[in-house]
């Protein structure tokens, strides 16, 4: 008997992996088993519930932090307001924080939801008869050109000749596209990757205006060091920065990494742990495991930050199912290898913790 893989393949540069990943129903929670279940299974149905467990601690939230709720509130803000008429220039939103801050996952959970309500409130065809595709999302490269930007855009509609022609003819049609499908937010995820040092970056940079003015659509702009690397301010030089449109259009918005310096930090922290420990599917988890026992070695760990911490949590449960232990702990985590940035910055929290100066459950010293 032949099954599907559990994880889902679908690609979110293409509106197909976009409509799959938000119009299908969320993904089923293992059951819970308890040590002495797990042992009555027989071998291909333990093999099929923890390779399903496995999945489940992949794919954990997102978790609606108060930061997140506060972005996801902004970036509302911005594409609800932009509802001009077609010769009127919209505003566009940019999401510019560090690494591994849940960047991503945020617009694409915010995205979905804005995808979903379209569909509610108008139904899933245009007045025309097309497919109504309430979002785009498109991810840049290290070598993005106008040509590519545009031809990324047919191919997230699927258009026939997506590939074909030069960068002004795929404008065009990526802008039809959108006009006829009725999209009303593009989101273009990594544009770190412009490098304005560039002629093909600067020349990207000035094409999203081109882009802004000729798609009836509110752009999301995602990125690491946006403002550093002088796309809002289109690579001009500091005396001729103030002729630069896109600092005017832009609006700009950020995460943090979580803080444990204070009592909100650590209430914003110990909540997240509670939602990540309530989602766990582990014979012998308990009540506290994650936000109590290991609130601190677990911040040490990820810096505070969202991914590192994902990280951590499906790998260890990963070992925790390997090795029958079917709980979390220090013992078991410090097995489980993290990514080398976490690494290298955990030796100082650590020592901070020790000796008192840092706490996730208390005032520090």
């Amino acid at each position: 008997m032949t099954i599907p893989t559990a994880e889902h393949t679908y690609n979110l540069s293409q509106y197909e992996g976009w409509k799959a990943r938000f119009e299908s129903p969320r993904r089923s929670r293992p059951r819970d088993l308890s040590s002495t279940d797990l042992g009555a299974l027989n071998r291909r149905d333990r093999l099929l519930y923890d390779d399903a467990r496995s999945v489940w601690h992949a794919n954990l939230g997102p978790y609606l932090t108060p930061d997140i709720k506060y972005v996801i509130d902004q970036l509302d803000l911005i594409v609800q307001s932009n509802r001009q008429d077609g010769d009127r220039v919209r505003s566009a939103a940019v999401l510019d924080a560090y690494p591994g801050l849940g960047k991503t996952t945020l617009v694409c959970h915010y995205g979905g939801q804005f995808h979903r309500d379209q569909l509610d409130m108008y139904g899933t065809a245009t007045e025309a008869g097309d497919d109504r595709v309430p979002v785009a999302y498109v991810r840049l490269t290290s070598n993005t050109t106008m040509r590519s930007l545009n031809s990324m855009l047919c191919h997230f509609y699927a258009h026939p000749a997506a590939d074909r022609g030069n960068a002004t003819v795929l404008g065009a049609r990526a802008s039809q596209r959108a006009l006829d499908c009725a999209t009303r937010l593009i989101i273009v995820d990594d544009v770190h990757f412009l490098d304005m040092n560039r002629r093909d970056g600067r020349e990207v940079a000035n094409h999203f205006k081109w882009l802004a003015n000729e798609f009836a659509a509110t752009f999301l702009f995602v990125g690491v060091g946006i403002t550093e690397r002088g796309l809002l301010s289109e690579g001009l030089s500091p005396t001729k920065v103030q002729y630069a449109q896109t600092a005017r259009r832009w609006t700009r918005t950020s995460l943090a990494p979580f803080s444990i310096d204070d009592g909100p930090g650590r209430k914003t922290w110990r909540s997240l742990l509670l939602a990540i420990e309530r989602d766990l599917v582990l014979a012998n988890k308990s009540p506290g495991m994650v936000a109590d026992v290991l609130a601190d070695y677990l911040y040490a760990r990820s810096t505070g930050h969202f991914a590192s911490l994902m990280t951590l949590i499906a790998r260890g449960c990963q070992r925790a199912v390997k090795t029958g232990a079917e709980a979390l702990t220090i013992k078991l985590l410090d097995t489980v290898p993290n990514d080398q940035a976490s690494e290298n910055a955990r030796r100082q929290l650590e020592a901070g913790i020790r000796d008192g100066r840092l706490s996730s459950r208390r005032e520090a010293v």
